[in-house]
């Protein structure tokens, strides 16, 4: 068995920034992977869907040692992801979509944690997420069920399913704009709450440059954002937050601690383009000498 599985598809991103321009792999799935293989934890799996034309992201991450499962897919998923002066801010098109996750094509997966890397709304149904809950502790990014396209121009809707789904996933992760839309409040305390009440056992709101916020047992937890040196670029960091959360937690480390260790990644990932490529020591130093403490 696995410890963590994430499931997820890996795009070809186009990343437009006010100090560069790059084609490059993205997606959940990647940015995950890569983050993970960089603290050398081997109890992993990763498993996609492409098409022929992503087949060499593929073997760079076999080449890195990462367990990749390929579902064929007739095609790979094609974003465009462009940045203004705020980082927090982003607009996105779709220029081609893969094929979905079923809970067919993951019957043979077997791990204590499956996150699911959405990245639009029909990724993974509902009875896939039932399916894996039978089986381990489901993890969502809720991000690409909230992600409609509208010819090529991705526009925020509601998930249509949210209630029936939240029981079954133990973990869930949303922004600022994402728990609005979930919710319809804008106090991320009270968003986190009404989650909670629908049966999300641990709820994760990323609020950017405040922070984040984990509430779980009834009980809220503050992480502080810990300010990056430079932005040079933000694409994949809710992606390297929740790999460092997942890996703290699959630890049996607390939730501040968890939090706290994934917030440090996300500054370290924010100084450089590209996926995370640092060490455990590296972000343990970052935390140590932003907050005086040690994980």
């Amino acid at each position: 068995m696995n410890n963590i599985c994430c499931i997820g598809h890996i795009t070809l991103d186009k990343v437009i920034t006010p100090r560069f321009e790059a084609y490059m792999p993205g997606g959940t799935a990647y940015y995950f992977a890569k983050a993970l293989k960089s603290f050398g934890h081997d109890n992993f799996r990763l498993v996609t869907a492409v098409g022929d034309s992503e087949m060499g992201v593929i073997d760079e991450l076999r080449n890195d040692g990462i367990d990749v499962k390929v579902i064929p897919s007739r095609k790979s998923v094609f974003f465009e992801n462009k940045y203004g002066d705020n980082m927090n801010d982003r607009s996105q098109r779709v220029l081609a979509k893969a094929d979905p996750f079923t809970a067919e094509k993951l019957s043979d997966m077997d791990a204590e944690i499956y996150h699911l890397g959405t990245l639009l709304a029909d990724d993974f149904d509902l009875d896939t997420i039932k399916a894996l809950a039978k089986k381990g502790r489901v993890s969502v990014d809720v991000q690409g069920y909230l992600r409609k396209v509208v010819g090529e121009d991705v526009v925020h809707v509601d998930y249509d399913k949210k209630r029936e789904a939240m029981p079954y996933i133990s973990i869930l992760k949303a922004n600022e704009k994402e728990m609005e839309v979930l919710t319809g409040v804008s106090d991320p305390y009270e968003a986190a709450r009404i989650l909670a009440d629908w049966g999300c056992k641990e709820v994760i709101l990323t609020l950017g440059d405040k922070g984040s916020l984990i509430y779980a047992g009834g009980k809220y937890h503050k992480i502080p954002a810990l300010p990056p040196r430079d932005l040079v670029d933000a694409t994949g960091c809710g992606d390297t937050y929740m790999a460092g959360y997942l890996y703290k937690r699959s630890q049996r480390a607390s939730f501040q601690e968890a939090g706290t260790f994934a917030a440090a990644m996300c500054t370290l990932k924010l100084e450089k383009k590209g996926p995370f490529d640092g060490t455990v020591e590296d972000v343990e130093a970052l935390i140590n000498n932003k907050l005086g403490v040690r994980n």
